[in-house]
């Protein structure tokens, strides 16, 4: 009997039948990737009352980072209002609240124009060879060196097409925010780490989102209140997932 023809015949199907088999361990080979880092969250932003954690330069362009690489250089936005800029990683090695996406630097905060109470970014990693951070390194260098030798209120930016100075309108906001855990190309699988986590926290308000017959969202809230926010994303450690993010009205 021919054992090899029947080995190539048949390993294809119980290769499929072990798919089913995965345990929640396996699960990662199911998550939809992004190659390029994101993430949308809350930012510490640098204050020398922080115990243990390194200086920021007031008027720097840095940032601390959990995995994102030193010197990499990254695109950091408000949703708020839509002002970015482009920030370099300091150190990776600085540990912090695993609920902080970074560390900012004062200028950074200032310049973004973030609320200090809600700090709320988005970070994305700019590789070397991308056009936009080619046209953006020069003036970075430049404006590092001289922005770090500067006071805090040293530098001021002058708009001759006003006149009269607007008063700034302050509104109520509603304090709406959700844990993005992951995406998977498949609900029954987004289905089986749901029940994991209720199983294995006591996380209860769980849900899962079809963005498109392929893509199903798993999401933790929405919460009300940056407490019971961070005390929810705290409890995720336990997964160990890499790239949790915080969603805004969704």
């Amino acid at each position: 009997m021919n054992y090899k023809l029947i080995l190539i015949i048949f390993l294809p199907l119980l290769l499929i039948g072990c798919d089913q088999t995965f345990t929640i361990k396996n699960e990662n080979l199911d998550l939809l990737r992004d190659d390029k880092y994101r993430n949308s969250g809350f930012a510490l932003i640098y204050n020398d009352k922080l115990e243990n954690i390194k200086k920021i330069e007031n008027r720097s362009l840095n940032i601390y980072h959990k995995s994102l690489k030193r010197k990499s250089m990254v695109k950091i936005t408000n949703p708020a209002n839509g002002n970015f800029l482009i920030a370099e990683v300091k150190s990776n090695k600085v540990k912090f609240s695993n609920f902080y996406n970074s560390i900012l630097s004062p200028r950074i905060a200032e310049t973004l124009d973030l609320d200090q109470n809600e700090p709320y970014v988005e970070i994305i990693l700019i590789s070397k060879n991308s056009t936009f951070i080619a046209g953006k390194a020069k003036t970075f260098e430049e404006e590092s060196k001289v922005a770090e030798k500067a006071p805090i209120d040293g530098i001021q930016i002058n708009d001759l097409n006003v006149k009269k100075k607007k008063k700034k309108i302050i509104t109520k906001k509603n304090f709406s925010y959700s844990i993005k855990v992951a995406d998977f190309y498949y609900k029954d699988t987004a289905k089986i780490l749901l029940d994991r986590i209720k199983k294995e926290t006591s996380i209860k308000n769980l849900k899962i989102i079809e963005l498109s017959k392929t893509n199903y969202r798993l999401l933790i809230g929405p919460f009300n209140d940056i407490k019971s926010l961070r005390n929810n994303f705290e409890k995720m450690d336990l997964f160990n997932f890499e790239n949790l993010e915080v969603l805004k009205n969704v």
